[in-house]
């Protein structure tokens, strides 16, 4: 069995403390992202269970039978796109990271101050 929402909710939550980037106001779409995880996961041990396969037939209105991909494997192609929004919002993987350090390192003085009188 995976890994609870809730579990996956609070490890976010502890990787963005670790890097610096958790807010509270950040806690709504936390949780929706862990739910999108917990999805994946879930999907990913039921396409395990399939032998991980990737397409099957399917008859048409017309009689065609035609290979179309499973549908199973088309939400979890969905899911990684989401996984990786809502990771580039939380400032979870590499690239976001460097962006946000980058900014605010190359932030003025002025503007060092005023977010420090917040």
């Amino acid at each position: 069995m995976g890994r609870s929402k809730k579990t996956i909710e609070n490890d976010i939550k502890r990787q963005m403390k670790k890097l610096g980037t958790y807010k509270a106001e950040y806690d709504k779409i936390i949780k929706i992202f862990s739910g999108i995880l917990f999805q994946y996961e879930e999907f990913e041990q039921q396409f395990e269970s399939s032998g991980y396969k990737l397409t099957e037939d399917y008859t048409n209105k017309a009689g065609a039978t035609n290979e179309r991909k499973v549908p199973l494997y088309t939400a979890m192609e969905s899911l990684r796109k989401d996984i990786l929004a809502y990771s580039d919002r939380l400032c979870l993987n590499p690239k976001a990271l460097e962006t946000v350090t980058t900014e605010v390192a190359n932030r003025s003085k002025l503007a060092k101050v005023l977010s420090d009188l917040k």
